[in-house]
């Protein structure tokens, strides 16, 4: 049994030695528990959870919900530091009532995430995943794609990520939208970007990137009536979260010719388990490129993330304020 006096749980898969060492000479235990077979923190019940954090001062945390009775149930945790910056799982008010401190790991996985939403512009638009299946097919036709050079792309949303994407597409001589509740107009000239409504975005876009929060006023921000304002050969593309998008709709539209394709490393059915046979439909469609909400899964972004979540997890635990950018809850 470790001698150091406070201890950590991380339950993310890919959790990196050099983070692990970072944490230990803090002073810290950590821990990387074993789920049952084929479980995961995204996947294992409340009781796995319980059992493996019941000792826990911190827990560095996937996927897993987090809600008010797994919190209540863990009277020693004091800090929980999110792999990622998304946390719509964790039930704040329940932390907020509990006392615990929720941190998220602002920095460190958004280059990554925005070189994946450029891979699935291209990718959508020089129809990459049918063209190789020409070739396992052994026929080899020649499919004729577009170009993302010169075009229109609108932007839903101007946080961090929406920022890297924006400064990788100057390269591409594009025309640049943007639409957000609050324009930074200084930014805005500066990079060359034009502050629109969402319907004018929707209609002028040659490709749609979403990088919008998940909110319940953002669910279905892009449903049947804004897809049928796209340009019938646009491109959406979704790096941001399920929900975003009705992917009933977007089937719809995609399978009756009224969008060129679509990009998609994130699904409705993430958050509603019950359109998964939706989420199968659409992967299967020739131009939908579609990865497995895995955008910020590199080997450089998870050890940003990584290092991230335990810089907050040690602040919190040493009586310091995390950085402000990272703090949700309490502190």
């Amino acid at each position: 049994m470790s001698m150091k006096s406070k201890s950590v749980v991380v339950t993310p898969k890919f959790f990196d030695e050099a983070t692990i060492r970072f944490l230990e000479k803090s002073d810290l235990s950590v821990t990387v528990p074993d789920f049952p077979e084929g479980k995961n923190d995204a996947t294992a019940t409340e009781a796995e959870l319980i059992a493996v954090l019941s000792e826990a001062d911190a827990w560095i945390v996937g996927h897993s919900t987090v809600t008010l009775s797994l919190l209540r149930s863990l009277p020693r945790l004091k800090a929980i530091a999110r792999r990622g910056v998304g946390y719509e799982k964790i039930d704040l008010k329940a932390a907020v009532e509990t006392g615990k401190v929720v941190t998220i790991a602002v920095g460190g996985n958004e280059e990554s995430v925005a070189d994946r939403t450029l891979a699935l512009m291209l990718s959508a638009a020089h129809r990459i995943r049918e063209s190789q299946q020409q070739l396992i097919d052994g026929t080899g036709t020649i499919l004729i794609g577009n170009d993302l050079y010169a075009k229109t792309v609108g932007v839903i949303g101007l946080g961090r990520i929406a920022r890297n994407v924006i400064r990788r597409l100057k390269a591409f001589d594009t025309t640049l939208l943007a639409t957000t509740p609050r324009p930074d107009h200084a930014y805005g000239k500066s990079m060359g970007v034009e502050y629109v409504g969402l319907e004018e975005l929707l209609q002028r876009s040659d490709f749609v990137s979403l990088h919008a929060p998940f909110k319940p006023e953002t669910r279905h921000l892009i449903n049947a009536d804004r897809l049928a304002m796209m340009k019938k050969d646009s491109f959406l593309i979704n790096t941001g979260r399920g929900g975003l998008v009705d992917d009933r709709a977007l089937l719809s539209a995609l399978k009756e010719g009224r969008l060129g394709g679509a990009g998609l490393d994130v699904f409705e059915s993430e958050v509603d388990p019950g359109l998964i046979e939706i989420t199968k439909e659409l992967v299967r469609l020739p131009n939908v490129v579609a990865t497995p909400h895995s955008a910020a899964s590199t080997h450089e972004g998870l050890r940003r993330t990584n290092a991230v979540a335990a810089k907050c997890v040690v602040s919190v635990l040493n009586g310091d304020t995390p950085p402000e950018d990272c703090l949700v809850v309490g502190g």
